[in-house]
């Protein structure tokens, strides 16, 4: 039987991270809706010239355009036995567009993970980043930091903070996912898919927990 997850969390809880570790377990593809949007916007297909002109915009892609892309995704032979869902859905509408899409393949989700993770280590984690102009090498004042402030250690270019990164920012992404996705954390506990996850782990320990608890889950 075909295996179909969706991680939910707030942003820095270690989703893309996860999913792509859960990915290479189970041997089924990692899907992200920001690498979905870069290869139709690279291919300039149907759906990310469609895309391209909110973006331009600086508008939001309406979610037919979204769910277009992740529709043409799972019809590839790769999806056959399952796919992981990495920032999609985000809203209530994606969520029953997703339910379409796999009732029509006669399949349905098999778990939907919510990483648990408080503000303040959201904060730590997030604010704490640091990105290198000449290559974009990711380090972090705390958990990774440079052998010299503010150098990167493989080319010497300048670490500074994306915009994305200041507290600020971090702070108003985490309201907005709050407010248009933490709710289908409830939607989806009401249909018995919801498995929640101490985020605060280390990665092991995280990626441990999701192999047991899929494990539990085929054993019921």
């Amino acid at each position: 039987m075909a295996t179909y997850l969706v991680f939910l969390g707030p942003p820095g809880a270690g989703k893309g991270t996860q999913a792509k570790r859960l990915a290479h377990e189970l041997q089924i593809p990692q899907i992200s809706t920001g690498d979905l949007f870069r290869e139709h916007l690279r291919q300039e297909t149907a759906l990310g010239k469609r895309a391209n002109e909110y973006i331009k915009k600086g508008e939001l892609v309406p979610d037919e355009v979204t769910v277009g892309m992740v529709r043409d995704r799972l019809s590839a032979a790769d999806c056959a036995d399952g796919a992981i869902f990495d920032g999609f859905p985000r809203t209530a509408s994606q969520a029953r567009a997703l339910d379409e899409i796999l009732d029509e393949k006669g399949a349905t989700l098999t778990a939907v993970f919510c990483v648990d993770i408080s503000e303040e280590e959201l904060l730590r984690r997030l604010t704490g980043r640091r990105v290198c102009r000449e290559n974009g090498h990711i380090f972090h004042l705390e958990f990774n930091p440079p052998e010299e402030a503010g150098a990167c250690d493989y080319d010497g270019s300048e670490l500074y903070q994306r915009d994305d990164d200041k507290e600020e920012t971090v702070r108003e992404r985490i309201r907005v996912y709050q407010e248009q996705t933490a709710p289908l954390c409830s939607h989806y506990d009401k249909r018995g898919k919801l498995v929640e996850i101490d985020g605060e782990q280390s990665i092991e320990a995280v990626t441990e927990s999701l192999l047991q608890a899929l494990a539990d889950g085929q054993d019921e």
